[in-house]
């Protein structure tokens, strides 16, 4: 293919992706009331701090509601997305690949999904135990939770988990076209729980010890399965 055909190519895959992710951000957008109620369950299980109940949320602004609703439109639409959004980009790079590599496509993309899932997963079961340590140093003071912020640090953490549990598809990706290979892998067993640790540092927005851990002993669990894979899957 030329440059052309690439750039055309290109335009098609993202004018694809940018109209699954306004459909379902318009989809969200009608659904909104439940998809809050999803959001903010977390903060619903989380219990009170002092007087006052951490579910009480605040808005600041006359415009700040409106703008809060297309941002978790937005938000849920990427969600919503997210697999055509993959499906695109494995389309886009299939004619670039050889056979070998078009058959590990599919399961990359699924994998990925799948690790960004289960640490999505991870993070709103986490959140309740999070946002209560977090709270628990408000007193003798009494919290003031603005809707917005609350959202950031949901998204934060979804984010934060779901992106991390990419890593091991990285190790996989690396060893395929031959940078890396299992027997380094396991020579760095300590390394990797550091790096681990360091990484779910710097992920978890609120910084809780709990967060990281949660974060810090499934990344290592993947690092161990990536070996395995790279090991007996891939032959090196």
């Amino acid at each position: 293919m030329s440059v052309i055909d690439h750039l055309t190519e290109l335009r098609y895959r993202l004018v694809i992706c940018i109209a699954s992710v306004v459909v379902g951000a318009l989809v969200a957008y009608v659904f909104y009331e439940p998809l809050l109620a999803f959001i903010k369950h977390p903060i619903d299980t989380a219990g009170s701090v002092g007087e006052v109940k951490v579910t009480d949320l605040f808005v600041q602004g006359v415009a700040t509601a409106f703008i809060f609703r297309l941002k978790v439109s937005a938000f849920a639409g990427f969600a919503f997305a997210l697999p055509v959004v993959m499906f695109q980009l494995w389309r886009f790079v299939t004619p670039a690949l050889d056979p070998r590599e078009k058959r590990y496509a599919i399961p990359f993309v699924l994998s990925s999904l799948g690790l960004f899932a289960f640490g999505g997963f991870l993070a709103f079961k986490i959140l309740p135990v999070a946002i209560e340590f977090l709270l628990g140093f408000v007193p003798p003071a009494q919290p003031l939770i603005l809707l917005t912020e609350y959202l950031n640090f949901v998204i934060y953490m979804v984010l934060g988990f779901g992106l991390s549990f990419q890593f091991p598809l990285v190790l996989v990706s690396l060893a395929a076209v031959g940078l890396l290979d299992s027997r380094t892998l396991r020579k760095r067993r300590r390394m990797a729980i550091l790096m681990a640790f360091i990484l779910a540092a710097l992920a978890t927005p609120g910084g809780d010890p709990l967060s990281q851990t949660t974060m810090a002993v499934p990344l290592y669990i993947l690092y161990e399965l990536s070996i395995l894979v790279i090991r007996y899957g891939l032959k090196r």
